[in-house]
Parts: C-alpha cells; sequence; structure tokens
C-alpha cells in the first residue's frame, strides 16, 4: 500500500517463511550438536586441544558445546514461557538464527582445521561427522523461522538471501520492561562486567590460533544475537540508570585481570592493549569530535616516549644525570606532545579536508626521521639515533617498585601486571577528560565543528582556536601514554613510531581502531584498540597479511555497519536514516512524528 505522499516509501507486508517444524528441529539440531561436544572429533592429539576424549569436551568442543547451549536456550525463550522471556526483549527468531549461524561456523572450522592439518577428512572420528550434520541441520532449521522483516523481493527461498536478512534486520521496539528493584539492577550490572570480564579473559588466554579463531567466531555472533534480541539496549538502560555503580563496576573487573593471571605472559599483552587503547581515545577528540583527520598522531606518543625516557635517569639519555620523579616525568611527557600539538597545529589547521591530513602525515614521517638522525653525526646527539633511548629504570612510587613482584592476597603480581594496574589508572584519567571536554560547551562546538564547519563559524564559533585546542588536547594524552610506554618497554627507538608498520600502536592502526570502534565515544575506540591488538598478537602466523586483512574488515564494516561497533546515537541515526526500528522504508506520511521520535529512542 502506497500513500499519497509522492515521497513516500512504498509499504509491503510481512511475508514469512513456512515455520511450522522449524522450532522444534532447531532445538533437535542444538541438542544434538551440544550431545556431539562429549565424542571423540578426531583419532589423534596432534590437533591441538585434544579431541580424542570421549565424554570430555576439550579445546574448540567446549565452544561448540556453548554455542549449541545458547542456542537451545534462546529457542525455548522464542516460544515465551516465563521464565525465559527475558532472553528475548523484542521477541525476533533472529537471535537464534545468529546463534545457529554462530555455533555451525565454528563447528565446521574445526572440522576443516583438523581435515586441513592431519591431512584429510579420514581423520575425522565418527563424532566429528555427527557435529557436523547436526549444526547443518540446526542451521537450516533456524533459517526456516519466521523473519521479522519487511521487505521488497519477497518470498525468500534463497538460503543466503535470507542469511542476510538475519544479519541486517532492524531490531523492533522495545517494550518497556517489569520495574526492578534498585538492588536488582546493581547486581545484573555486576553479573554483566563478571561475565564480560570471563569471556575476555578466556579469550586473551587461548594458547593457539585455531582455539582463538574459533573463540572470535563464536563471540562475534553471540554479541551480534544478543543485540538483535533487545539484551544489550536493556543492559545499557540499566547502565545509564545506574552509571556511578557501572563505572566502578567496569573499574574493577578491569582491574581484577591480572589477578586471573598465573604468570606475565598475557598482563603483556594486556598492558599494551591499554596503552594502543589510551592512544586511541585520544586520537578520537582529533578526529571523533573536532573531526580532524590526523594521520601523524603516533608522533605525539613518541614525543611524550621521549620526553619521559630523556629525564628518567637512563644512561643511554642525553641527560643522564636527570632522573624526575615519576609525576614530573608524566607532565613532562604530556607537556612536550602538547607543545608539538599546538606548534604543529597553529601553521596547518586552517586546512581542511585531505589537504590537512597530508600535513600530519608529513609531520609524522618528519618526527621519525628527525630522532632518527639526532644521533651526533647526522644531527645533534638528543635522541640516540637509531638506537635510541635504552635502559630505562623501572619506575618506583612511594617506594613500590613497579619492576619487581609483589604478592597480594596470595596472588603474584608481575612486573607487567603492575604496570597493567598503572596504565588503568592512566587510562582512567583519560576517559574522564574525554567525557568532561565532550560534554562541555567545547566539546559541543567540535561536533558543530565536525558537521558542518562553515555553519559553526557563521554562529559564531571561533574555529581555528578549537581546533588547535583539540589538537593540543589529544596531543598531550597521547604524551601521557607514551611515558608509561616508555618505562614498559625499557626503551624508545624510532621504529616503534610510524605511519604503518607490523606492531601497533602506528598511526593507521590507531585510526582504524577509532572507525572500527566508533567515533564519538568513550567505549568504541577501547574496544576497536583492543580487537586490533589482540588479533594480530593471536595470529603471529599471519603477520605479513595484517594490513590486507584490517583492509577488508574496514571495507565490510563501511558497507554493514559504517557507524562503528559502538556508534553514538547522532551517527546511528544518520547512518541508518532509512531503517527505523520497526519500519525498515523509514518515516512516511502514514507514520507519525511522535511515533517515528518513540521508535528512535527505543532502537538507541
Amino acid at each position: 500500500m502506497t500513500t499519497q505522499n509522492p515521497g513516500a516509501i512504498e509499504r509491503t507486508p510481512v511475508i514469512p517463511l513456512p515455520s511450522g517444524a522449524a522450532r522444534p528441529a532447531t532445538a533437535v539440531g542444538a541438542l544434538a550438536t551440544a550431545a556431539s561436544a562429549f565424542l571423540a572429533w578426531t583419532w589423534t592429539s596432534e590437533f591441538p586441544g585434544d579431541l580424542t576424549i570421549s565424554g570430555y569436551p576439550g579445546g574448540l568442543q567446549i565452544l561448540t558445546l556453548v554455542g549449541a547451549v545458547l542456542t537451545l536456550l534462546f529457542t525455548a525463550a522464542s516460544y515465551r514461557p516465563r521464565g525465559l522471556r527475558w532472553l528475548i526483549p523484542t521477541g525476533s527468531d533472529n537471535a537464534v538464527a545468529l546463534l545457529a549461524l554462530g555455533t555451525f561456523a565454528t563447528t565446521w572450522f574445526t572440522l576443516i582445521a583438523i581435515s586441513t592439518e592431519l591431512g584429510g577428512v579420514a581423520n575425522l572420528e565418527p563424532g566429528g561427522y555427527v557435529a557436523g550434520a547436526a549444526s547443518l541441520i540446526c542451521l537450516a532449521a533456524a533459517l526456516g523461522l519466521p523473519l521479522d522483516r519487511r521487505a521488497k523481493d519477497h518470498p525468500h527461498t534463497n538460503p543466503a538471501a535470507v542469511l542476510l536478512l538475519r544479519v541486517s534486520f532492524a531490531k523492533r521496539p522495545l517494550k518497556a520492561p517489569a520495574p526492578l528493584p534498585g538492588w536488582g539492577e546493581i547486581l545484573i550490572v555486576i553479573a554483566a562486567y563478571a561475565t564480560a570480564l570471563g569471556v575476555f579473559t578466556y579469550g586473551i588466554d587461548t594458547s593457539y590460533a585455531e582455539l582463538f579463531a574459533g573463540f572470535l567466531i563464536i563471540a562475534v555472533f553471540a554479541v551480534t544475537a544478543l543485540g538483535q534480541a533487545g539484551i544489550l539496549a536493556r543492559l545499557s538502560a540499566i547502565a545509564i540508570r545506574q552509571r556511578p555503580v557501572a563505572v566502578a563496576a567496569a573499574f574493577a573487573a578491569a582491574a581484577a585481570f591480572p589477578f586471573t593471571q598465573t604468570d606475565d605472559q598475557y598482563a603483556t599483552i594486556g598492558v599494551n592493549i591499554l596503552i594502543f587503547a589510551t592512544v586511541a581515545l585520544g586520537l578520537n577528540v582529533v578526529v571523533g569530535l573536532a573531526g580532524l583527520l590526523d594521520l601523524g598522531y603516533v608522533a605525539f606518543l613518541g614525543v611524550g616516549a621521549y620526553a619521559a625516557a630523556l629525564v628518567s635517569g637512563s644512561a643511554s639519555s642525553r641527560f643522564s644525570s636527570v632522573h624526575f620523579p615519576f609525576w614530573a616525568a608524566m607532565l613532562t611527557g604530556a607537556a612536550a606532545a602538547m607543545v608539538f600539538g599546538v606548534l604543529i597545529g597553529a601553521p596547518t589547521l586552517r586546512l581542511r579536508g585531505d589537504y590537512l591530513a597530508i600535513v600530519t602525515l608529513g609531520f609524522g614521517e618528519i618526527f621519525r626521521l628527525g630522532v632518527l638522525n639526532s644521533d651526533g653525526t647526522s644531527g645533534p646527539n638528543i635522541t640516540g639515533g637509531p638506537n635510541g633511548i635504552h635502559d630505562i629504570p623501572d619506575l618506583k612510587v612511594f617506594g613500590f617498585d613497579f619492576g619487581d613482584s609483589h604478592d597480594l592476597g596470595g596472588l603474584s603480581l608481575g612486573r607487567f601486571s603492575n604496570y597493567y594496574l598503572l596504565m588503568l589508572v592512566v587510562t582512567a584519567i583519560v576517559v574522564i577528560v574525554f567525557s568532561r571536554a565532550s560534554n562541555s560547551r567545547i566539546g559541543r562546538a567540535w561536533i558543530a565543528i565536525r558537521e558542518d564547519e562553515t555553519a559553526a563559524l557563521a554562529m559564531g564559533i571561533n574555529g581555528f582556536r578549537l581546533k588547535l585546542l583539540a589538537f593540543a588536547l589529544g596531543a598531550g594524552l597521547a604524551g601521557l601514554a607514551g611515558t608509561v610506554q616508555a618505562h614498559v618497554t625499557f626503551t624508545v627507538v624510532p621504529e616503534q613510531y610510524q605511519f604503518a608498520g607490523p606492531v601497533p600502536p602506528n598511526s593507521a592502526f590507531l585510526l582504524a581502531a577509532v572507525v572500527l570502534g566508533g567515533m564519538g565515544t568513550i567505549s568504541g575506540p577501547l574496544i576497536g584498540a583492543s580487537l586490533l591488538y589482540l588479533i594480530p598478537a593471536k595470529f603471529q602466523f599471519l603477520q605479513n597479511y595484517q594490513l590486507l586483512g584490517f583492509g577488508v574488515a574496514l571495507v565490510l564494516l563501511m558497507r554493514f555497519r559504517p557507524e562503528g561497533l559502538i556508534p553514538n546515537r547522532r551517527q546511528q541515526l544518520e547512518y541508518h536514516e532509512g531503517d527505523l526500528p520497526g519500519d525498515i522504508g523509514g518515516p512516511t506520511a502514514a507514520t507519525p512524528a511522535k511515533d517515528v521520535a518513540g521508535l528512535t529512542q527505543a532502537g538507541a
């Protein structure tokens, strides 16, 4: 039916697929897949994880079991029983389909990996065949569940088309939940962050690449399914109402990570993730709030690291007799980076777009070449040239030596665990600064410049001064993280601060972290940076193809989720103007304005 408005979009009715036996078949397939995890999938223990033991799942079998149990649970919840109704607030069956797809992908990835590494499907035991068949039946049945989407070219008989609709589905508006007491919401927030800590710890502790790949597959589909079901939106609303508790719980969960580790092997990855994430959050001030494309941002991290290293008391420092306390070294690094931000921004921030990006890219290379040549031969002897500044001593704060192991509550914290906790405090400071700045009048002016600089200037905003302030603040935050990086790595060398390189942080990966996570948000760059650091650290054998992989990932992201993994509400509405919840065609004359506003608020 069309409206009288010539600009309106034609509406078509919902045409569900036949699904009389879809739910029971999905449940049976999920149950059989879960049972197959207790059978042997291969005869030899050469494949990592030891999948040869019947009655005891191991390695990738555990991930298949988790996916199958979640699929079974959500299938049961789709019948809307009173005890499980809270699992699918939106009432959508897409969560079931996505979980079935994740279980299928994890299972078949394992079977293909076994066949590839061991030399053929002959290395599969009957349990492997049962798992493959059961997960396929579960997925095929789940695709037969009713589609909750208006579309134009139905009926959907092509499984690939049905699958695409499941993934790109616009969520239904959430119904108002039953009110919970304050203590109940607090318990939910604590449980959510405890679960997030457990999932993150499991992922970072995976001991081989195949297990981490399987973890990524099931985690991506599970998180997407929770979003489609409406659970993430409900948790977000509760966290907003209980903001102080949510912030405290998030910090406590992050601080508890070192206590889940038996050694410093993965605490090393943790502290580097925090450094990378903190610098990405500083870049988010420049790119996400002010809309300035900076391709040489890693140079500010280098300025802070070199400034702190020069006054750290290192024997290789040009000023080896100077040994600042840590707080003074942090201020020195942040101030030096901020000064460089002003010096670079003052003559260049009158440029816009690609021209500004080229200038910042040039600054990054000038910094790297400058410290490379400051070796006393090609230039002044300041930075040590290609050898850099090494033997940077460990920090000592109030008698606490970060280089020594310390026992706390029966648990031993190693060197990198100590620096992880220190970097967590620095990250918290940067988050507070970013949050206060973005919610201030200056932050709103930055957003106005990002959206339309000409209109902002016409409204009386001093664009140049505010852009320079954003540049200086972002540089200072990067310099703050650089002071900790210098002590964590013992040395600073020019190769650490390139535009693109095999090891983050570098300017390309920092920018990718901001775009991937979600520009203008706090949690977006933190999550984006974590993924971009953790994935290369786990897939060492793919180092030569990292840039290709990230390029493909960004292209797919721009196609299916251009607002990033954690979008802010403004960008989500801009990029999905025609995909309001419950109305794929967008608002028309037949949709009252108050209804559109209500749907928008529910979907955000």
